[in-house]
């Protein structure tokens, strides 16, 4: 009777002792859970590469790109700058419960795990486009059970950290699309050549199929699977009443447009001068290779946005993309020495050479204004000085050695002076030229003009055939454009950290006095002449709307055209790689990239005269006798000299023989005479 009594009692006890143990176990299980919750809520993710990859700005201080060596190319935008039909088919493909579920599809992970216990190995997933994401940004793609466990802690904490639509956002601007096209951005300049604001309902389902297989899905590669792929997902969009049957039907009879591989619709901005910047910053800041790559740092650079995309449409409009001929453009703004743009190719996921600083090319008769500039200067020569046009063998060392340059075509023009020659590229004038001042002179003159390339100082010096950059033809250009003074070529004005503090500042930039104003306005005004009637840059004058001066040079295997306004120097090369001589045709290419760039580049820029400083004389002289006109002269010409040197002696082609009873003065032009003269010229180019 008593153990009959006392026995409900215990099973009471115990199943109290149950309830109260399960209750326990449930409260520490909520406990720890929203311990590990708050913990992770707290817990900063690793950081995104791109976060910590240094960024480089450009003069507006706008990103330009980021520093990597992984080639990748990605161009984030907003997701409302990505077509709806686009964020459809993704999300119809890769994860329709998106907006539904916290990071985890439950039902499809069970069903994965059936088939993956079946099988006896880890061949199926169900991953959500948030643990796609956390793989992409933070993980590998090892099949490992301790990779799918941080993945699953990565998930938890984007999805606390983040809402929907921004996880949506970064997933589709950094997920692969395959040939190096990372982000849907990316993608769609490479395949389709468009913004993804723009692609439509076939477009969007190509896309959107390949990220599960970029090799084996990529039209480029297999344009069969690429399109059954696009079938499927058109048939899901359309079950899921996203589109109707007959748009889907609409799409697979779409043909597609897609832009030939290898194109550069998929590069940052400016890649060439993005390398040129990482160079010099551990070249000569020396700042390491993985401090820019992984130390968040900011570089602030000289480079015009709007500058680099007129130099940019210039090559690619008179470049022929299917020939391996190679070109290479950059601008300086000679009053402060800074790079405003640079191409340093015609493809740079084709080649990423940058021939704006190889220092392997011949310049040829570009060359010439820097020996002429030598020549003024020293005051032994003048615009009017004439040597005679013709075939001459020119004796040097001594006596021990000759040479004896040709002009092109064999053409020879006679008794010219220095304007003429410069116009028409006259090579024997130049060899006069050299010979006359000394080829040590002109060695000297191009090192304090920013030629740092070893020249040899030899007749042929004059006609360029010691290799220069075109960075450094650039910079001696911008000496002439400058009144004379050379500033410090510049391209990084300042470099921070990632918490704003300065590492470096480029100095003020204080400029050097080559030569003297007058004798680099004279050159100027004479290489002004290049662009008018008979000069060899004629052919393009009706491009530049402004007053310009410059140069051509053409040698067995490269084509140039250096030239200047009082904003820019530009210097422009084409030519092959690999020692090829370039036909006549190809050698003309620089002097139409020269123009539209030139003129696009400054086109929000008023045109300005070449500033006229102290010390230059203009007179009318006689083109026949180089004397000062006369009013008997049926010919005047307006010449610009180094006061000094200008003509003393009337003409007597055309009176009685005796110099006329007028004062010298007359002869002279008043500065603000010949800006008049500038602006009629002015308003001709405008006009043409």
């Amino acid at each position: 009777m008593t153990r009959e009594s006392t026995n409900p009692p215990k099973r009471k006890s115990r199943f109290r002792r149950l309830f109260r143990l399960l209750a326990a176990l449930i409260i520490l299980f909520v406990l720890t859970t929203g311990a590990l919750l708050g913990y992770l809520y707290q817990k900063d993710l690793p950081p995104i590469s791109d976060d910590v990859r240094s960024k480089l700005f450009d003069s507006r201080g706008n990103v330009l790109a980021t520093f990597t060596s992984d080639g990748r190319s990605r161009e984030p935008v907003k997701l409302s700058q990505i077509s709806p039909l686009l964020i459809e088919a993704t999300l119809s493909v890769e994860d329709r419960k998106f907006y539904e579920h916290s990071g985890f599809d439950l039902k499809g992970m069970a069903r994965a795990v059936l088939v993956n216990l079946e099988e006896g190995n880890r061949s199926q997933g169900a991953s959500t486009l948030t643990q796609q994401l956390a793989r992409n940004l933070y993980l590998s793609h090892e099949k490992t059970w301790t990779r799918k466990a941080k993945e699953a802690v990565y998930t938890m904490q984007l999805e606390m950290k983040y809402s929907k639509d921004e996880i949506l956002n970064m997933y589709l601007n950094n997920i692969y699309y395959g040939h190096g096209a990372y982000g849907i951005e990316a993608a769609s300049r490479m395949y389709f050549g468009k913004s993804a604001a723009d692609l439509d309902l076939a477009e969007s389902t190509m896309l959107a199929g390949i990220p599960k297989g970029p090799t084996y899905y990529s039209p480029y590669n297999h344009i069969d699977n690429a399109k059954k792929r696009q079938r499927i997902i058109l048939t899901v969009m359309a079950n899921l009443g996203n589109i109707t049957q007959e748009e889907a039907g609409q799409a697979v009879q779409e043909n597609l447009n897609f832009k030939p591989q290898g194109q550069k619709d998929t590069l940052v901005a400016a890649p060439y001068f993005r390398d040129y910047i990482r160079n010099l910053a551990i070249e000569s800041l020396h700042i390491s290779n993985d401090e820019l790559e992984q130390g968040g740092l900011n570089v602030y650079t000289t480079l015009d946005p709007d500058m680099q995309h007129a130099a940019e449409n210039a090559v690619d409009t008179e470049m022929d993309q299917t020939s391996d001929l190679e070109t290479a453009l950059v601008s300086i703004d000679p009053r402060t020495g800074y790079i405003k743009a640079m191409v340093g190719g015609k493809n740079y996921r084709t080649n990423q050479y940058n021939h704006a600083l190889a220092t392997t090319r011949q310049p040829g008769s570009s060359f010439k204004p820097i020996m002429y500039l030598a020549a003024l200067s020293s005051k032994e020569m003048t615009g009017l000085s004439v040597f005679n046009s013709q075939p001459t063998m020119f004796h040097y060392d001594n006596n021990r050695k000759t040479y004896q340059p040709r002009n092109f075509g064999d053409k020879y023009l006679g008794e010219i002076n220095m304007r003429q020659a410069i116009a028409a590229s006259d090579n024997i004038y130049a060899v006069n030229t050299i010979m006359k001042i000394g080829a040590d002179k002109v060695s000297e003159m191009a090192a304090k003009m920013g030629i740092d390339s070893p020249l040899q100082s030899v007749p042929s010096l004059a006609l360029g055939t010691s290799p220069i950059s075109p960075l450094e033809m650039a910079a001696a250009f911008s000496v002439i454009g400058n009144s004379g003074q050379k500033m410090p070529t510049t391209a990084i004005l300042k470099i921070t950290d990632s918490n704003g503090m300065v590492l470096y500042e480029a100095p003020q930039p204080k400029g050097v006095t080559v030569v003297e104003p007058s004798a680099a306005y004279v050159l100027t005004r004479l290489m002004e002449g290049v662009f008018e009637t008979g000069g060899t840059g004629n052919r393009v004058a009706s491009i530049i709307k402004r007053p310009v001066a410059g140069k051509t040079g053409t040698t067995d295997t490269d084509g140039w055209m250096v030239g200047f306004t009082p904003e820019l120097s530009t210097a422009v090369w084409v030519g092959y790689d690999k020692g090829r001589d370039i036909a006549t045709t190809d050698g003309r290419r620089a002097a139409p990239i020269f123009a539209q760039f030139t003129e696009k580049a400054l086109e929000n820029v008023p045109p300005k005269i070449f500033p006229i400083p102290d010390g230059v004389v203009s007179v009318y002289v006689n083109p026949q006798s180089g004397k000062l006109a006369t009013a008997a002269c049926p010919d005047k010409e307006l010449e610009t000299f180094i006061s000094g040197t200008e003509p003393t002696e009337y003409c007597e082609l055309h009176g009685t023989g005796a110099a006329p009873a007028v004062d010298d003065t007359q002869s002279k032009v008043d500065p603000a005479e010949e800006n008049r003269s500038l602006w009629k010229n002015i308003k001709r180019w405008w006009l043409n």
